[in-house]
């Protein structure tokens, strides 16, 4: 049975914080299809087209007839342990300072076996489900849980590791005027964040979200305005150093796209607030957040962006605020490389249209706060780098997938021709 995860203590400023180290991260180009499904969750491995067999590890041309046509698929995760063992020292600097290390093989029921993690909750012999989680180095890792749940199966050491679960964590957003900030702050701590501070641009202008966000116990109140380099750097010296979590919610929208606008004001000032904040709160806090990444029980886990899901494909009707997303989204993957050495995990959560007074004139559905939260919560407990909330978020992410630009000439068409 999971030992239940105790608070950390107050950390003592004379010790020095352990460097962040990573597991081995060498990879196949094969296999980062793995990878790439890990990063959404997703358990999926190769299936041969030609004769329906799973492939594991993943190769080139199938281990049954040799066809190279092999898809990735999603797989049944069920199996059964074959064998067991527990590590408890190795030549990897990260294994060996996080040892002991429980890892087996798997008989999965798909066909495929399978060395894996173990969590430690799993019985010899026993039925498990594999799961597909991103480690330390951005690769793809599957762990094998106890296929019914058991109590505090989320504090397993090695189960945390792949995830950047808010228990007992620390975590920042960084724009209380935003309408989801209270149903965000809500829903980090009742997932066991620790504190939560909330960032607020021109102090001395009131708005609707202060009053919920002053009724929760845990929450702080800090003076941050992402448009202003100042700003950020003085709240970096504050609480840089305690941000385990970031949770960057700040956005500017106006409807419109180049030719309605008649100018470039408002596009200025979605960049400032959209792109440009984004790269002043990269640079201020990513590098205290990278080096706090192997600080024990409340280390730096993640980075969470919010974007619109028409970063994906422009929506006219809001066309330039697309754009800001679109460019914000490309600087996230900058990040990702900027962050992968020290093992911090960005993860962008992309939205459909949301209720608000901006999205007024679309038609339903719309995404409330709180499923937003939701989803914002699942993405930080299961480790992932991309996840969806919305009918609308997920149908167009689909459609992207899909074809590109098939999906552009459906989001772009003009009508009729009358």
């Amino acid at each position: 049975m999971t030992t239940p995860l105790s608070p950390p203590p107050k950390k003592d400023p004379q010790k020095r914080t352990l460097s962040p180290t990573r597991p081995p991260e060498a990879r196949s180009r094969a296999f980062l299809g793995l990878s790439a499904a890990a990063a959404e969750g997703r358990f999926a491995l190769q299936k041969c087209s030609e004769c329906a067999t799973f492939q594991y590890p993943p190769r080139d041309a199938c281990g049954s007839c040799l066809s190279t046509d092999l898809k990735w698929t999603d797989c049944a995760p069920e199996g059964t342990i074959l064998a067991q063992t527990t590590v408890r020292t190795s030549t990897k600097l990260f294994f060996r300072e996080r040892a002991p290390w429980r890892t087996g093989t798997v008989q999965l029921d798909a066909g495929p076996v399978i060395i894996c993690h173990v969590h430690g909750d799993c019985e010899r012999n026993g039925r498990v489900k594999l799961i597909n989680r991103l480690d330390r180095s951005g690769q793809a890792v599957l762990l094998a849980l106890p296929d019914k749940r058991s109590l505090n199966m989320e504090d397993d050491p090695q189960l945390r590791e792949m995830t950047s679960d808010p228990k007992h964590r620390r975590a920042l957003i960084t724009d209380g005027r935003q309408d989801n900030a209270p149903a965000l702050a809500k829903a980090l701590l009742e997932a066991g964040a620790s504190i939560v501070f909330v960032g607020e641009s021109e102090t001395w202008r009131p708005y609707p979200t202060r009053a919920p966000l002053l009724e929760m116990n845990e929450i702080e109140l800090l003076p941050l305005d992402v448009t202003d380099s100042q700003s950020v750097l003085k709240q970096t010296g504050e609480i840089g150093g305690k941000t385990d979590i970031l949770i960057n919610n700040a956005r500017f929208l106006r409807a419109g796209g180049a030719l309605a606008r008649g100018d470039t004001g408002f596009a200025k000032d979605e960049m400032e607030v959209n792109y440009f904040g984004l790269m002043r709160l990269a640079q201020a806090f990513g590098p205290a957040m990278c080096a706090r990444t192997a600080d024990g029980v409340n280390s730096a886990v993640a980075w969470v962006n919010i974007l619109s899901v028409h970063a994906l494909s422009n929506l006219p009707e809001f066309g330039c605020f697309s754009a800001s997303h679109a460019a914000a989204r490309s600087l996230s993957q900058s990040l990702r490389a900027d962050f992968r050495g020290a093992g911090l995990r960005v993860m962008n959560l992309y939205v459909g249209p949301t209720e608000d007074d901006w999205h007024q004139p679309v038609p339903p559905p719309k995404v409330m706060p709180a499923a937003l939260a939701r989803s914002m919560i699942q993405g930080l407990q299961h480790g992932l780098e991309e996840t969806y909330c919305g009918d609308v978020a997920k149908d167009l992410y689909e459609r992207f997938l899909d074809h590109p630009n098939v999906l552009e000439r459906e989001m772009t068409l003009a009508g009729d021709g009358a």
